[in-house]
């Protein structure tokens, strides 16, 4: 059997990303190869850079080049309230609302059983030290509304409250300028759940 082309291999290696299928990753071989060969050169070189130079903060987990993460490190954030998500991309969607000023923790993942990931797997005795520290006085979860996510976040919650930590979750529900008509029965019903007086 002869070995795989470097094309073949380029369009396999392009594949390990999400939604990226063997088609996509052909359009996006060629297109690199016939019209952007410097591109190509750059996200290779940036590429290697990253997976030498990008680790873990030690205290939140997200991705960093310091030890410690620029956030972590802030005198502008509220020490006393602590956010748990589940990747990094989460953390930047609950940064872009401006409307959290607490610290971090990224699990860089779920507790997922079909896919082996279980509490082990996410290293929980990490955020066990970070929000036993002293200074933390909330652990807000927010795991996504998946099955995984909510039993990350209950696993999680139980932990956290048998050592004395007060615990929230962020709410769910219609999103704003959403119609009831268009949303989904589930929402609907926990939106109603979660009411809140006004």
């Amino acid at each position: 059997m002869m070995p795989a082309s470097l094309l073949d291999q380029l369009v396999d290696a392009l594949r390990v990303l999400p939604g990226v299928g063997p088609k996509s990753a052909q359009r996006i071989v060629y297109q690199l190869l016939q019209r952007d060969r410097e591109g190509a050169a750059k996200l290779a070189r940036t590429l290697a850079d990253a997976l030498t130079q990008v680790k873990h903060c030690t205290r939140c987990n997200t991705f960093t080049e310091a030890e410690i993460c620029e956030r972590c490190l802030s005198p502008q954030r509220d020490p006393a309230q602590l956010c748990v998500v589940e990747m990094p991309s989460d953390l930047a969607v609950m940064e872009s609302t401006q409307a959290y000023r607490g610290l971090y923790y990224v699990l860089m993942g779920r507790i997922s059983p079909l896919d082996g990931v279980g509490p082990r797997e996410l290293q929980l005795d990490q955020l066990l030290a970070r929000a036993t520290d002293g200074l933390v006085e909330e652990v807000i979860l927010a795991t996504n509304f998946t099955n995984e996510g909510e039993a990350t976040a209950h696993y999680l919650g139980e932990m956290l409250r048998a050592r004395g930590l007060r615990v929230s979750r962020i709410a769910r529900g219609v999103p704003v300028g959403g119609e009831l008509e268009h949303t989904d029965l589930g929402t609907v019903a926990q939106a109603f759940a979660e009411r809140r007086g006004w």
